[in-house]
């Protein structure tokens, strides 16, 4: 069955007690399964006030992060580790049981030079051990693939997917994302069906990060991908009606897209909602 997300910036730019109480209400209101939580700053997360919103709106949660500069993996393994720890620790406690997004690597560190294989290897390494913790909560991961402008370390999914391999934990997953897809990959449907087998997260988001069908994002191609894909997995509306501060400088938004929130999250869950209904997803 069809299991329709939301990211939380498609109502607020920054997550706090009082704003991600909001975002959660917005995305039950609207009529989404779920929510995906920005776990930015593990450290300061109410997860006892915000488990309590979900299960006011009735619906559940995913949670996402990008690691602070000061604990990108390849320098900091020992930090990331324990970054990611205190993290999972954070989303057991709100219940939910997946954590994906930019896991082993920060938004913005480049290096002028493309990855080497030492560094990959450090990412296996302490990922090996991040997700038998995760696995110890009943917790699945996630490694996303993001575009050369934000980070040099995993641009393709197909590099994306042969860390994930080299790890070799049942649950670590592929975090695909169009935007980033529609930067980095030779078209989208080969890519999809290439990485069929650790792929089940995706970010369904537009060129311009605004409302999904409006830009040069192939769609066709990403829903026939998705579906000789055999995708069972997530699928997660992706649009910035608002512009996170500690992000803004790598992932370069300067400003919000054309419509509002309401308009992004109303008409972007029956953009997708047309789709698995016309390209067959998710058969019965």
């Amino acid at each position: 069955m069809a299991q329709y997300g939301a990211h939380a910036f498609v109502w607020v730019g920054e997550w706090t007690m009082e704003s991600g109480n909001y975002a959660i209400e917005q995305a039950g209101a609207v009529g989404f399964d779920f929510i995906e939580i920005p776990l930015l700053k593990p450290a300061a997360f109410d997860s006892a006030s915000h488990k309590a919103a979900l299960k006011k709106a009735g619906i559940s949660a995913t949670c996402s992060l990008a690691l602070p500069a000061d604990v990108h993996m390849p320098y900091y393994p020992e930090k990331a580790r324990q970054f990611l720890f205190d993290a999972l620790e954070q989303v057991e406690r709100l219940g939910s049981q997946y954590l994906g997004g930019c896991t082993a690597y920060s938004l913005g560190v480049l290096t002028g030079q493309p990855p080497t294989s030492a560094e990959w290897q450090t990412v296996a390494d302490v990922m090996k051990d991040v997700t038998a913790e995760a696995q110890r909560r009943g917790i699945v991961m996630a490694l996303e693939a993001c575009n050369r402008y934000e980070t040099y370390l995993y641009n393709s999914l197909a590099d994306t997917r042969a860390t994930i391999l080299a790890v070799g934990a049942d649950n670590l997953k592929l975090h695909a994302d169009t935007y980033h897809m529609n930067i980095e990959e030779e078209g989208f449907y080969q890519p999809l069906v290439d990485c069929a087998d650790v792929l089940d997260y995706i970010h369904m988001s537009e060129s311009h990060r605004g409302l999904v069908g409006s830009g040069t994002v192939n769609w066709d191609e990403v829903w026939r991908g998705l579906a000789d894909a055999g995708f069972t997995g997530k699928l997660v509306l992706e649009s910035f009606a608002a512009i996170n501060p500690d992000l803004a400088a790598a992932t370069c938004l300067w400003r919000p897209p054309n419509q509002g929130a309401d308009v992004l999250s109303r008409e972007g869950l029956a953009f997708l909602k047309r789709g698995v209904e016309q390209y067959g997803l998710y058969p019965s």
